[in-house]
């Protein structure tokens, strides 16, 4: 057990390491999300590469090829499921129900497009191209379908906020869109993981019956929890500690993400409520920045043992089909989501942009293809060729995004020009980066007391989404730079609100300026400490000269007594 115990604790050190360096190259060297870097570190170090060779100390490798569909150690994925629930809670957390309840018919079509057309094509091409899966409803052609459907934003608000193009009808539309493909992908997931156990094929009974006990197991907790959540959190303030809030919330997560697996439903169904029904509630952001640092440990972890569990020597037996696989997938996903954007008044270029904004994948893809694979739905060739369509999607998607954003051409029919108003930017330069973040914080707490849902592109940028109601705006520093995209009918009230951020910085610099120069206080705080120093000097002088009289009174006291005696006698 002790040996165990040792060989996760490097485990772990060796993923943070790895994780942090590869995160940080795909990030700022390759424009790539940091997901793909982590990845892509499990990967080298995994049990199928670097992580077998055998390593003298520890008298075997660092990470062992485990038998089963799980190639790593029950502890580390343990603690891999755990980053899961974390992220998928997290992400509940960013979710503004209030948008995804008031979707615009543009979001909608687009969103349910951009579902059900992948899902048919996925599990379609799994029917015809893979032996032994002989329907739609075998578990592993369901698995593949639900793959196709997921969609990370991440990627696609970047480049949007760089092109000055988040607020504009494209933008609000793929923002509105991608939430609805995410709570459809997971819902659908919660239908595939229900009928993962099924032998063989599922009639459309058992299939019906599984999609009943899913969305009605999603209507009723979510219903519960968006009640229930804000007087937890009113009761909670009792105890007069945010984290202690935070860290019930996550708790509650945790019981409701046991539910779910009991339920014959995945985990990550209940952690999402929970975080949806906490996002509603006045402390929600709170919860948010205290589940930060707990994020940033568990996540890389998930998504580093996902990249583990590539298995090369599976995947080169059937690298055609995934590669087949993640064309039909994109193709599927593009169609699925332009064709309705020029339904509903979009032209062929909107369509474009729309169609390529929604192609990315990422971590609810990742959860759905580890759900797969642990049920036993899907092998690890299976799993790679998921692997393979995520990474192919989100390195072909912003070229083509930003292709189709070039030229600065509208992407909408008059009518909707009519409907959404131009986009415009707000640009505020500062003398350093410090100044500019202290500003750009400001910015987001005065618009979250104005009502909006304040939501972070991706947790290592500064790009953020406001979102309240129809009303779309982003917020980006670059340096120290910090930008505003929004509506230009929302254009003055935004300056209103910049102006008033920007004098409650002149009085908070004014205020400073009142102060001792720096160079003043730094002076007295020097002083001070030579004083210090001077006066222990001079306290130590002291208490020798005292204790060389008490000393030398010591010495004449034995004398003049003895003199008396003398006289005595």
């Amino acid at each position: 057990m002790t040996h165990r115990m040792t060989l996760l604790i490097l485990q772990l050190a060796v993923i943070l390491i790895m994780t942090r360096f590869f995160g940080w190259f795909a990030s700022k060297k390759l424009r790539q999300p940091e997901v793909l870097g982590e990845m892509a570190a499990g990967m080298l170090i995994g049990p199928f590469l670097l992580g077998a060779v055998p390593i003298g100390l520890l008298e075997g490798p660092l990470f062992p090829l485990q038998a089963g569909e799980i190639p790593v150690s029950p502890e580390l994925y343990g603690i891999a499921v755990l980053g899961s629930i974390v992220l998928l809670f997290i992400s509940g957390l960013e979710t503004d129900v209030k948008t995804f309840l008031k979707f615009s018919g543009k979001g909608s079509a687009v969103g349910l497009g951009g579902v059900i057309l992948p899902l048919i094509i996925g599990s379609a091409a799994a029917v015809v191209l893979l032996p032994g899966v002989s329907s739609m409803t075998h578990p592993a052609a369901l698995f593949l379908g639900v793959i196709s459907t997921a969609t990370s934003i991440g990627i696609t608000a970047r480049i949007l906020s760089e092109k000055r193009s988040i607020s504009s009808p494209e933008g609000v539309t793929v923002l509105s869109a991608a939430v609805l493909d995410d709570v459809l992908s997971i819902v659908l997931l919660a239908v595939a993981a229900g009928l993962a156990g099924a032998a063989g094929t599922a009639d459309w009974g058992e299939i019906a019956a599984i999609a009943a006990k899913a969305f009605g197991f999603w209507i009723i907790c979510s219903a519960l929890g968006i009640i229930l959540a804000p007087k937890i959190t009113r009761g909670m303030k009792r105890f007069e500690s945010l984290t202690m809030t935070a860290s019930v919330s996550l708790g509650i997560s945790l019981l409701l993400a046991g539910l779910a697996e009991l339920s014959g439903l995945a985990m990550i169904i209940g952690a999402y409520i929970t975080g949806l029904s906490f996002s509603q509630t006045d402390v929600g952001q709170e919860i948010h920045e205290r589940m930060r640092g707990l994020h940033n440990f568990l996540v890389p972890v998930f998504f580093c043992v996902m990249g583990m569990m590539v298995d090369f020597t599976a995947l080169a037996g059937i690298w055609q089909f995934g590669l087949i696989f993640a064309v039909l997938a994109m193709i599927g996903k593009f169609v699925g989501s332009a064709v309705p954007a020029l339904l509903v008044g979009f032209n062929m270029r909107g369509a474009v942009r729309i169609g390529s904004g929604m192609l990315p994948r990422g971590e609810v893809t990742l959860i759905i293809a580890s759900v797969g694979l642990a049920s036993g739905a899907i092998g690890n060739d299976l799993f790679a060729v998921a692997i393979m369509t995520m990474l192919l999607a989100s390195v072909a998607a912003p070229p083509l995004l930003m292709a189709s954003l070039s030229g600065g051409k509208p992407g909408y029919t008059r009518e909707i020009g009519r409907e959404q108003a131009d986009s415009v930017s707000i640009e505020l330069s500062f003398p350093s980066e410090r100044t500019a973040e202290f500003l750009l914080q400001e910015v987001l707490k005065a618009f979250r007391t104005e009502g909006f849902f304040v939501q972070q592109a991706d947790h290592h940028s500064g790009l953020f989404t406001l979102r309240k109601e129809e009303t779309a705006v982003s917020v980006h520093r670059e340096g120290m730079t910090v930008a505003v995209h929004t509506r230009r009918d929302q254009e003055p009230f935004v300056r209103l609100l910049m102006v008033e951020e920007l004098l409650k910085l002149k009085d908070f610099l004014t205020g400073l300026g009142a102060m001792k120069s720096p160079d003043m206080m730094g002076a007295d705080l020097v002083m001070g400490m030579f004083a210090l120093e001077q006066a222990g000097k001079e306290s130590a002088s002291r208490k020798q000269q005292t204790d060389k009289e008490s000393e030398d009174d010591g010495n004449d006291q034995p004398s003049g007594e003895q003199n008396n005696s003398d006289s005595s006698g």
